[in-house]
């Protein structure tokens, strides 16, 4: 089956990618072989990190590719092989996946969704930042390790107590109370 993307060259993404077992925690276990994993593929292969949140069995990124290059999914292919490799096998292995030489961490596929305006890219930044506190891993958005967010406080973009609750924030861009920002 062959799969639409969109392919727009130098656009920005949101993107949820996926264990294959959605109860295991191996992302945050295991981050520093993902941030490795992120660090190699990005050197070889440049993109713009906007924004990023690692939960044990998913993560979200906002990404912009270089002007000349939309293939994200070359990308996303290496950083799963990456990260794979480097870390111990204790997955059980289905049939078709042993017949295809794959390791069972990762769902195959990702979901993706190129961001339209400036709206639609801070709604989805603002999703990606909320992720921990909608998953009920932390009260507060900053309180979470895995997340771009550090960087936005860094930058004065938004305060660390910015949007604790979270109901304000989806990707869609329904209508919610603003979040706390800076200037």
């Amino acid at each position: 089956m062959r799969y639409r993307r969109s392919n727009t060259s130098g656009a920005t993404y949101f993107f949820t990618v996926n264990l294959a077992d959605r109860t295991n925690s191996l992302l945050t276990y295991r981050i520093g072989a993902l941030r490795e994993a992120v660090r190699t593929v990005k050197h070889h292969h440049p993109f713009h990190i906007i924004a990023w949140v690692v939960l044990p069995e998913h993560l979200h990124a906002v990404w912009t590719m270089p002007d000349h290059d939309s293939d994200y999914s070359t990308r996303w292919r290496l950083i799963k092989r990456h990260f794979s490799t480097s870390i111990e096998h204790v997955e059980t292995t289905t049939p078709s996946r042993r017949r295809k030489n794959e390791r069972c961490i990762w769902q195959r596929r990702f979901w993706e969704h190129q961001i339209r305006d400036e709206k639609d890219l801070q709604n989805h930044v603002d999703y990606v930042h909320i992720n921990p506190v909608k998953h009920g891993y932390c009260r507060l958005a900053s309180e979470w390790p895995y997340s771009s967010i550090h960087r936005a406080i860094r930058q004065g973009i938004v305060t660390p107590d910015w949007a604790s609750e979270p109901d304000l924030v989806t990707p869609s861009g329904e209508s919610r109370p603003q979040p706390r920002r800076l200037g």
